[in-house]
């Protein structure tokens, strides 16, 4: 059966005597950093009531919720079992373990509690968080793809790769369908529906398509994606990261819906 060879990276980018600097690592401050620089360039264009020092803000918070919510939603959404058992080893960040959705509730958090010290809507700064979501995003699941980690189902597809721990198939390059799908694809779709003039009216209307988009673009990758051998199929059809989605896409479609109803006439 033909396969592409896996690119085996060391997963330690640098070794500084003890210390180990990941890629993994390395794509979380990527995707915070150019994440804060393009949100903070996109707010001072008409029409935000979001400022940089808001944005400045938004990274520290944002950062606390990304690791305690990610780590927090692993535990409970996808092995709460064995972490009721073994409590302190839900402390152990190092040994790998996060979730999307988990990170995700972080950010929503990080956006009350940073719009709250600032005096702002809190959908127009999560409208900003989720024009640069997707470049953390793109970074995290090529880290994935380097770590050899969340591959996909077998296939017989010309492009499918024999991960390391993934057995002798060739499995679909799933890491990579999702950093083009929620990475790429996304950014460049937030990027054009946030150009021009930012118009108030339509507070959460960014939001909502980065919801949706992302929600749609997991729940498809996921037929294709190894679901977690301790879950297995739930119900006996879908994933729970399809499961976790589903909220999503229902929330973005309402802050859509919202937000053009709130629209003035002309600018619908």
């Amino acid at each position: 059966m033909l396969a592409l060879p896996f690119p085996v990276i060391d997963p330690v980018a640098l070794q500084l005597g003890p210390l180990a600097i990941r890629w993994y690592a390395l794509a979380y401050i990527a995707g915070l950093l150019l994440g804060w620089l393009g949100a903070r360039r996109l707010v001072q264009r008409p029409g935000w009531r979001v400022t940089p020092a808001a944005i400045d803000d938004l990274l520290f918070n944002a950062t606390l919720g990304i690791v305690i919510g990610g780590r927090l939603g692993f535990v409970l959404f996808y092995n709460p079992a064995y972490y009721l058992e073994h409590p302190l080893d839900a402390l152990k960040i190092w040994q790998g373990g996060m979730s999307f959705h988990g990170g995700l509730l972080g950010v929503v958090v990080a956006c009350l509690v940073t719009a709250r010290q600032h005096r702002l809507p809190p959908l127009e700064l999560g409208d900003a968080a989720a024009v640069v979501a997707p470049i953390g995003v793109f970074f995290g699941r090529i880290a994935n793809f380097i770590n050899g980690e969340l591959w996909g189902r077998p296939t017989t597809l010309p492009w499918g790769m024999v991960f390391p721990g993934g057995g002798p198939a060739p499995r679909h390059p799933s890491q990579l369908y999702e950093a083009a799908l929620e990475g790429v694809v996304l950014f460049a779709i937030m990027v054009w529906l946030a150009r021009g003039t930012y118009e108030p009216e339509t507070r959460g209307r960014l939001a909502g398509v980065f919801l949706s988009g992302y929600g749609i673009a997991r729940f498809l990758v996921e037929f294709v994606r190894q679901y977690d051998p301790q879950l297995g199929l739930l119900f006996g059809v879908v994933t729970m990261g399809q499961l976790l989605s589903l909220p999503m896409i229902a929330l973005g479609l309402w802050l859509i819906g919202r937000s053009r109803r709130a629209a003035p006439a002309d600018a619908a």
